[in-house]
């Protein structure tokens, strides 16, 4: 089916929702979306993405005109149609579209008038009852404990931030032109030192692009990098570096970088951002829990996580998951940090993240590490960082960032850092 970009998009669908496969999973090399064009291939994405986005609107509107549901892709070709007729989409194109879809799945050429009969009560009534329909909500499994750490009202204001299409955040090399950047492009300069655009772009048609002088970053995954404070000349370990970004901050304050990554293609692109930035750091493939490098002035562990705080940028998550793998995530984050310990120079420092929602992969982690390791503390000097305001610091000395933080200026992702001493 997907020879063209609403194709490939309703393939991205049947994966995530029927599959529960996360679309970074399908538009690798080998996914649905390898014989579409560039620019197709990126509609098909954004066309997926927002469909995700407004899942449970799309449903709850589908709900009204059917007592039964079709098959799995009959059902993602009317929820595509669905999304787009009310957010915009001219009706005639998007329903001939999606008619022609439903005659191209197997064994379904009677659902072709089902799917034509749908999308034209929705193209007359959609549009009106889509504003009316709450704010898409988290699934049980995960919104009951976030409720739980945060509160219902907090989980709702993250809710209304995670249905908003994300901001595109940039990262400065040289934090000193990050004004004059901003002057360029037409970015807001945030406080942390991240620059914020709105609008759509293309990135690489933008300013400094090929000069290598930013690079793509949200704003919360910016600050590990700033709290760790690297200097010129110290040896210093990221772990899991992949796609790169804490790396090239590393670099850019002239630390003596060892990029550390388990994927051989994710380490390629840092390779590549490198290249493109005109810096340097030894990049290695490898699993961080057998890393025997070092002794290292300082660490950065990103450590994998439920990336539950990446939402805004990921909708898929929360329909691809369940939650049933995070216990394994939270064992193994824990054993991160222990190895880390072990490779850190007597008086160094270990940057422990996680880009999480979940006290347990935050709060809790750092909590456990400072019982198990006699003498290790939280260096609560990174309170001094410029930006962050002293409420987002936690209760043991940590930085909890959620995603409705600066929800007027389009929101952060969520994160969890700690820094830790020995």
């Amino acid at each position: 089916m997907p020879q063209t970009a609403r194709g490939g998009a309703v393939a991205l669908l049947d994966g995530v929702i029927g599959r529960e496969k996360l679309l970074s999973e399908l538009t690798g090399p080998g996914g649905p979306l390898d014989r579409l064009s560039p620019s197709d291939k990126a509609r098909a994405q954004r066309l997926a993405t927002e469909t995700l986005r407004g899942l449970e609107r799309v449903d709850r509107l589908l709900q009204r005109h059917m007592t039964k549901y079709p098959p799995l892709t009959t059902r993602n070709i009317l929820r595509l149609g669905t999304w787009e007729l009310c957010t915009g989409g001219a009706a005639h194109g998007v329903v001939n579209d999606c008619v022609d879809l439903a005659a191209k799945v197997p064994n379904s050429e009677a659902l072709k008038g089902l799917v034509n009969a749908v999308l034209r009560k929705i193209a007359d009534t959609g549009p009106a009852a889509w504003e009316t329909l709450r704010v898409p909500r988290l699934p049980k499994w995960l919104r009951e404990p976030l409720a739980e750490a945060w509160g219902n009202p907090a989980v709702t204001a993250m809710e209304e931030v995670h249905f908003l299409a994300p901001p595109l955040d940039l990262t400065p090399r040289e934090p000193a032109q990050a004004e004059v950047l901003a002057g360029e492009m037409g970015a807001e300069l945030l406080p942390t030192g991240s620059l914020r655009l709105t609008e759509s772009v293309q990135v690489s048609a933008l300013p400094g692009f090929e000069q290598g002088a930013w690079w793509v970053q949200d704003a919360a995954a910016a600050l590990p990098a700033k709290l760790l404070a690297p200097q010129k000349g110290e040896k210093v370990l990221d772990l899991c570096a992949a796609p790169g970004g804490k790396t090239l901050q590393l670099a850019a304050a002239g630390a003596d970088v060892t990029a550390l990554d388990i994927s051989q293609r994710r380490m390629a692109r840092v390779k590549e951002n490198l290249e493109r930035t005109g810096l340097t750091a030894t990049c290695l493939t490898g699993d961080a829990l057998d890393h025997a490098g070092g002794p290292y002035d300082a660490i950065l562990l990103d450590a994998p996580c439920s990336a539950t705080g990446t939402i805004r940028r990921h909708p898929d998550l929360p329909v691809a998951k369940d939650g049933s793998e995070f216990g394994a995530l939270i064992e193994l984050q824990a054993q991160m940090i222990d190895h880390a310990l072990t490779l850190l120079a007597p008086g160094g420092r270990l940057v422990f993240c996680t880009c999480s929602l979940l006290p347990d992969e935050g709060e809790v982690q750092v909590e456990e590490a400072l019982e198990r390791h006699p003498g290790l503390r939280i260096d609560t000097e990174a309170r001094a960082l410029p930006g962050i305001p002293e409420a987002w610091f936690s209760e043991e000395g940590g930085l909890r960032i959620r995603p409705d933080h600066w929800a007027g200026q389009g929101g952060i992702d969520g994160f969890y850092i700690a820094v830790l001493r020995q």
